[in-house]
């Protein structure tokens, strides 16, 4: 029962059968009869599992295990107090309320690769980092909360899974990694 850890780029899709225009994770990972647990959009980067443990897949991306899936935005603005209570309280985004998450202000991560193509940049708009913590994941969750906020999200990346995150397991974009399922402790399998 391989897990495996991938560093998602930019634009890649979260599938292995072909795109039409977009690379996939066949174009990265060619280890037979495995799965992603959750997704990321094209346009996030980061981390994300792949196994071919059906429970174990479900444990993973199931929002009722509520398994903490930590990002780093980039946003366009610098949050201030009331917006980050807000993105900590729940945000109502129309369709739905978001879960309380936690939120903070956090420097640019040193670590972090240069993204290709670069975000844009506005000489008038600064912008800042958050580090956001979420137990639930809906469809471009992450952009829409900030951007209900005030806060567009200018860069999107997945840096942790419950205890397993790239600081812990580096890898470069397009790098994958095969680690233990234990090492994700909080997992009931």
């Amino acid at each position: 029962m391989p897990l495996i850890l991938f560093n998602k780029p930019l634009q890649v899709m979260c599938q292995f059968s072909a795109h039409p225009s977009r690379p996939t994770l066949a174009d990265y990972i060619d280890i037979p009869d495995i799965y992603p647990a959750g997704r990321l959009d094209a346009d996030s980067e980061g981390l994300l599992l792949l196994t071919d443990d059906g429970q174990l897949q479900h444990n993973i991306s199931h929002p009722a295990l509520k398994q903490p899936k930590t990002y780093l935005a980039q946003v366009e603005g610098i949050a201030d107090a009331a917006q980050l209570t807000r993105l900590r309280s729940g945000v109502d985004l129309g369709d739905f309320v978001t879960l309380p998450c936690q939120a903070r202000q956090v420097e640019a991560p040193d670590w972090l690769w240069p993204r290709n193509p670069p975000i844009r940049e506005r000489h008038d708009k600064p912008t800042s980092w958050l580090a956001l913590t979420l137990t639930e994941g809906k469809n471009r969750q992450v952009r829409r909360m900030t951007a209900a906020v005030g806060l567009p999200t200018l860069r999107l990346v997945r840096v942790a899974i419950g205890q397993v995150s790239l600081q812990s397991h580096p890898l470069w974009p397009g790098e994958a990694m095969e680690i233990d399922p234990g090492e994700l402790s909080r997992l009931k399998t």
